[in-house]
């Protein structure tokens, strides 16, 4: 059986049973669109070179930030141990794009088993909303703090904070096992993350819907927290110009609205595309406007997945201790490469001079 055999069969065991001409005429149409659609390869070489790199950058600097974040002296508050997970979650996610960069290296065909497929889809998908969540949390507890009278006040404590986190965790793998169990469509596709007609499984359809609007709830908590504290910290700024800390103020406000607009700018595209794109699988779509939302999906998750990519780099530039710690090690790294290469200088020369004296005492 053929690779178009293949996708031409999985598709059609997607439909209930053809009854008239001309519902067998539609189904053939849409059989083309599909089997077309997955076999389109305009995108395939730029989504697998820039999942790659994704992975190489994503992979190196989540490693780091982990590491200085479990290794770092002071006490893990709330929001280190939100960082720790958010780190920990963009990792797992990384390991989940090595698949998708060999399923585009070869022809967009998947050569492992289709249960395979199904995990890591939903792997990646788990932990790019876990990381989404702990984005929206960690904007409450700095609201909260900045919002509270006394220093003592806090949204989460450490231990609440383990907890919630650990719950979370729970929570996004027992929702995805029965995604994996029960997504299953014959075993002989060789077809992985393509567009799916899902009229024949609406649950998976509303199961993904109430996903998109835990995002945009997210999102909106998101927007509200960061932009009251930097609206809060602006005023704060220019009320009181000479206060000591009203430069910092400022910069505060702007590393705000900076966490903002890269949120925006890797989730809020793949959203808004997914309102289009879950409709076009359970209703009657032309053949070009799911092709366009296809590419579109396509693109647009390329932007959230790169966000597991930019989360070190705002670690770095809005993280005081982690850029502190990195910093030091770099510091103390290039020192002792300083002073190792001195000191080989220097065993260097006192060897060349002790050569020398020897042999002017031979000589005389």
């Amino acid at each position: 059986m053929t690779t178009d055999t293949m996708a031409e069969y999985n598709f059609q065991n997607t439909f209930p049973i053809i009854t008239t001409t001309a519902e067998k005429q539609k189904l053939d149409n849409l059989t083309k669109c599909f089997n077309s659609t997955s076999n389109d390869g305009t995108l395939r070489v730029p989504l697998g070179v820039f999942y790659a790199l994704f992975f190489l950058f994503g992979l190196c600097g989540n490693l780091l930030a982990l590491c200085v974040f479990l290794r770092l002296n002071s006490k893990k508050n709330s929001v280190r141990i939100f960082l720790i997970n958010l780190a920990l979650a963009d990792l797992v996610l990384m390991v989940c794009l090595p698949f998708r960069v060999v399923y585009h290296a070869n022809n967009n065909r998947w050569s492992l088993h289709p249960v395979f497929c199904r995990v890591v889809g939903n792997v990646f998908y788990m932990n790019m909303y876990v990381s989404i969540f702990l984005l929206g949390v960690i904007s409450i507890d700095r609201y909260v703090k900045l919002q509270s009278v006394s220093s003592k006040q806090r949204f989460l404590s450490r231990k609440q904070s383990i907890i919630t986190c650990c719950l979370l965790w729970v929570v996004a793998a027992v929702f995805i096992i029965p995604l994996i169990a029960l997504g299953g469509e014959s075993t002989q596709s060789v077809m992985c993350f393509q567009y799916k007609n899902l009229r024949n499984a609406k649950w998976k359809a509303y199961v993904n819907i109430g996903v998109v609007v835990i995002f945009w709830v997210v999102y909106a908590t998101l927007v509200t927290s960061y932009g009251k504290i930097a609206m809060r910290l602006l005023q704060i700024s220019k009320e009181k110009p000479d206060f000591p800390n009203a430069a910092k103020y400022r910069r505060t406000a702007q590393k705000s609205f900076f966490v903002l607009f890269l949120f925006t700018l890797c989730f809020v595209p793949y959203h808004l595309v997914r309102i289009f794109y879950i409709y076009s699988q359970i209703t009657d779509f032309s053949c070009r406007w799911i092709q366009l939302l296809d590419k579109m999906n396509e693109l647009s998750l390329l932007l959230s997945a790169f966000n597991s990519c930019l989360d070190p780099v705002m670690y770095f530039l809005l993280c005081s201790s982690m850029r502190r710690t990195v910093l030091q090690a770099l510091q103390i790294n290039c020192c002792l490469k300083m002073s190792g290469s001195s000191s080989s200088s220097y065993d260097k020369g006192r060897s060349q001079k002790e050569q020398a004296t020897q042999s002017d005492t031979s000589t005389v």
